[in-house]
Parts: structure tokens; C-alpha cells; sequence
């Protein structure tokens, strides 16, 4: 029961169901009130035109009423002329006196009988100018009869001396309506087979996208991501949707990608210094290692544990980038860049380099998180001096262009091959396959730089020719710093 439920709650039923009551209920109305009026205007019609009919049958009859009673010529006459009347319709009269007394009809069932009208009859036609209209059966038949009464006047007086009732069964009124209704109601089975199946195949079209949507999420919550969408070539809404789930399904693949290659990346990075401690530890403890050089092993030992700490802190100060509710204000990008500055001078001194820098004396107010963008800075210089050659110069500059500040860091060193600097702000990449023995990096700091700058919409660039290596990003000014310069 509850499967059967939820097949008539399905997108496909409801959009069913809701197209066929649309159509069965604009063909009810449509049905209706084309009946209400169309049935309205035909009695009208047929009223009117009994009532015409009437008028001449009773002009035609007027010379020969004063005379009835005393020529049965005369009469044959008469009978003659109603009849033909009557054959031009499906109306019959009946001829009376001004007393109600029938003297002729052209209705055979009603041959030789004596009729008297019913007196309410008589006296409405010969009291109202229009005569008489409506359903009575002039007690003489067993069903009502559609009847149309006016009166006879001879010419040039307004004295009534007789009256003309006109009359047809209204069985062939309602004949003509169930023929109408019998063709509605054909007509309307047609029209509603066909918006039925209309309404399928379009409910259906629909309802298939959605099905392979369902089935894909539920693929994607499995873990499997190479599921796609076969209808990207539709041009509608579906189409559309179909191309950007497939879009959707690229990057949740390539997410779990770099999800399997960062674990994998991690627990090698991990692996180095763990190994490094327990073996030379096991080393110390067991006697293999002499004690005149316990000192030097355990100097190893705790560079590797500092070294295994700043990776494991460098990995939790990119979850709180991550995670971090970016407090954007002004601050000075001057400040912000020698205070990157000095925080390197022990390593660029060690390096034996020497610096230019091009920092303006004014201040330039950037919008931003000043601690973020600082980090920036300072990561980007600390890679710099890691490959610049010894002895050579470390560039550091600032300068603005429309919006934007740009801050420059270059270095002369070994050229980056072209397919390496896509690849270079990816985690734990290292473009100097020997940088994890005699540097001292992990391929996390460039990352950072990305990751920060991505939070504050913003682009850096590199590029690398003939030894020498510039890094460009980006930082939107201040509103009054973007007036001033304006």
C-alpha cells in the first residue's frame, strides 16, 4: 500500500494527474457553458419562429373563420392550408375560437375528438399582446408539449376572434441536445486520450532526468563518483541542469582525488621523521648506536621532532584558514610587508642575500585581513630565499594599478619548468624533488598563499625565465586610498 502511495507522489503522477484535470475540467466548463448558451438561443429561435408561423397560419385562416361552421369546402380548405404549414416544420396548430373551442387541428391523433383549451391558456393569449409561450400539455396529452399561442383579429380591429396555438413535442428539443451531448462527450474522450498521452510522454521525459539524478546521489553518497548524466544535449532546463550535475560529478571527483593524494601525501611526510626517531631511539636503547655518538643521534632526533611538529602545526594553521571567519579592514600593505620582512631577516642573512626593496614611505590602506594577507607575504618571501641562489638579490615591492595594490616578490635561482608552475600551489607539491632531504619545506606554504587569497577573492600570478622567478598578487584598496588616487 504504501509503495502504491508513493507511485501516485511521484513527480511523474503528479504532473499527470494535475495535466489531465486541467483538460477534464477546461472541456467541462467548455461543455457546459457552450450547452447553457447554445440551448438559451435555439428555444429562443424555435419559440420565435412557432411564433411567426403562428401569425401567418392565423392571417391565412382569418378570412375563412366566419364561414367554417357553414362549408365543409371552405373547411377542407383550411384543413389544407395548416396542414402545409405544418409539413413546413415539425409544428402542429390547432385552430380555436375566441372561447377556447378547437375547430380545426393538423394534429391525426387528435381527429374527431372535441377539445376545449384550458381556460388560463385561452385568457393569457387573448389578454397579452404577445400571446402565449411555454410547456403545457392542454390536457389532451400525456406529455408536455412546447406551445406557442396568439391570437386573430379581423382587419383594421383589435377585437380578437379566435386563436392559433402552434406546437411540437419537446422531445425534439431534447433529441438534438443528447445528440450534442453524445457528441461532447465523444469528442471530449478524444481530447482527453490525447492529452493523456501527451501528458505521459512529456511527464515521463521529465521524470527520467530526475530518476538519473537520484540514482547518481545516491551513486556519489556511496563513493562513487563516475556516474554522469546522459542528457546534456536537451536544450531546455533539464539540459542544463543534466550539464552542470555532470560539472558537479567533475569536481566531487577531483575533490576525492586530492582528498586520497593529500592522505597519501601526509602519511609519507609523516612517515620520514617517525621512522627517523624510532630507528635511531631503538638505535640508543638496544646499544647499536655507540654512546660517544649518542649526542649527534639524538641531535637527529630532535630536528626531526621539530620538524614533524611544524608540519603538524602547519596543517592545523591551514584547517583554521580554512575555517576561519574572515574580518576584513583597513590597514596599511606597507606595514604589513616590512614586518614580513624582518621576520625573514635571519633566514635571508643566512642565505647571504641581499634585498631590494620598493616600499612606498606614504601609506597604502587595503581592505583586508591584515594577519592573512601578512602571512602572505611572509610565506612567499620565505620560498623565495629557499631556491634564490646564494649571494643573489631578493626582490620585494609595492605599487597600485586602478583598485588594486600589487605586491612583487622575484628571485634569481633555478628557472621553474613551464608544466611545473600550474602545479605549484597544490598541497605538498615540491617542483625540487630533493627539497624534502636538503630544504626544509613540506609543499604547504604555497598553499596557504592560494588558500588565503581565494578567501579574499584576489589572483596571484608567477612566472619564470632565464633563472629568475616573480611572484604577483593582488589586494583591493581602501575606499579613501582608491579617492585619493583617483
Amino acid at each position: 500500500m504504501k509503495k502504491h502511495m508513493k507511485r501516485f507522489q511521484s513527480l511523474y503522477w503528479q504532473q499527470f494527474l494535475l495535466t489531465a484535470g486541467t483538460v477534464m475540467l477546461a472541456l467541462v466548463l467548455m461543455g457546459v457553458s457552450f450547452y447553457a448558451l447554445s440551448y438559451n438561443y435555439i428555444v429562443r429561435e424555435k419559440y420565435q419562429e412557432m411564433h411567426d408561423r403562428a401569425e401567418v397560419v392565423a392571417q391565412l385562416s382569418m378570412p375563412y373563420l366566419e364561414s367554417i361552421r357553414n362549408s365543409d369546402k371552405q373547411d377542407e380548405t383550411l384543413q389544407r392550408l395548416a396542414g402545409v404549414a405544418s409539413l413546413m416544420s415539425e409544428t402542429d396548430f390547432l385552430i380555436a375560437d375566441k372561447t377556447g373551442q378547437v375547430l380545426l387541428t393538423t394534429d391525426a391523433s387528435l381527429a374527431g375528438k372535441s377539445i376545449r383549451l384550458p381556460q388560463q391558456i385561452t385568457q393569457e393569449i387573448l389578454s397579452k399582446p404577445e400571446g402565449y409561450q411555454g410547456r403545457s400539455n392542454l390536457d389532451i396529452y400525456d406529455r408536455k408539449q412546447v406551445v406557442v399561442g396568439v391570437t386573430m383579429a379581423a382587419p383594421g380591429s383589435t377585437q380578437p376572434v379566435g386563436m392559433v396555438l402552434a406546437m411540437m413535442n419537446v422531445t425534439a428539443l431534447t433529441e438534438m441536445w443528447e445528440t450534442f451531448a453524445a457528441l461532447l462527450l465523444m469528442t471530449s474522450a478524444i481530447v482527453l486520450m490525447l492529452a493523456f498521452i501527451a501528458s505521459s510522454l512529456m511527464s515521463m521525459r521529465q521524470s527520467q532526468p530526475v530518476s538519473e539524478m537520484v540514482k547518481a546521489t545516491r551513486a556519489y553518497a556511496a563513493g562513487n563518483f563516475d556516474v554522469r548524466m546522459h542528457d546534456i544535449d536537451r536544450t531546455d532546463e533539464f539540459g542544463e541542469l543534466a550539464a552542470s550535475f555532470n560539472d558537479m560529478a567533475d569536481a566531487l571527483a577531483e575533490t576525492e582525488r586530492q582528498r586520497r593524494d593529500f592522505i597519501a601525501n601526509i602519511s609519507h611526510e609523516l612517515k620520514t621523521p617517525m621512522t627517523t626517531i624510532a630507528g635511531y631511539t631503538d638505535g640508543i636503547l638496544d646499544g647499536t648506536i655507540p654512546p660517544e655518538k649518542e649526542k649527534q643521534y639524538l641531535q637527529i632526533i630532535s630536528d626531526e621532532s621539530r620538524r614533524l611538529s611544524r608540519l603538524v602545526r602547519r596543517m592545523l594553521d591551514i584547517s583554521q584558514i580554512q575555517s576561519k571567519e574572515m574580518k576584513k579592514s583597513e590597514f596599511d600593505l606597507c606595514e604589513s610587508m616590512r614586518l614580513a620582512l624582518l621576520s625573514m631577516e635571519h633566514k635571508i642573512l643566512d642565505r647571504d642575500l641581499d634585498v631590494e626593496a620598493e616600499i612606498p614611505d606614504s601609506p597604502v590602506m587595503v581592505l583586508g585581513d591584515n594577519d592573512l594577507l601578512t602571512q602572505v607575504t611572509y610565506n612567499l618571501l620565505e620560498n623565495a630565499t629557499k631556491f634564490a641562489a646564494p649571494q643573489s638579490t631578493l626582490y620585494l615591492g609595492l605599487s597600485t594599478d586602478g583598485e588594486k595594490a600589487r605586491v612583487t616578490v622575484r628571485n634569481l635561482g633555478a628557472t621553474i619548468p613551464v608544466e611545473e608552475i600550474p602545479l605549484l600551489f597544490e598541497r605538498f607539491h615540491k617542483s625540487d624533488k630533493s627539497r624534502s632531504v636538503d630544504k626544509d619545506g613540506y609543499g604547504l606554504g604555497l598553499y596557504v598563499v592560494k588558500t588565503i587569497l581565494e578567501l579574499h577573492k584576489e589572483r596571484i600570478t608567477v612566472t619564470s625565465e632565464d633563472g629568475i622567478t616573480t611572484f604577483s598578487y593582488t589586494v583591493q584598496l581602501a575606499d579613501g586610498q582608491r579617492h585619493e588616487r583617483m
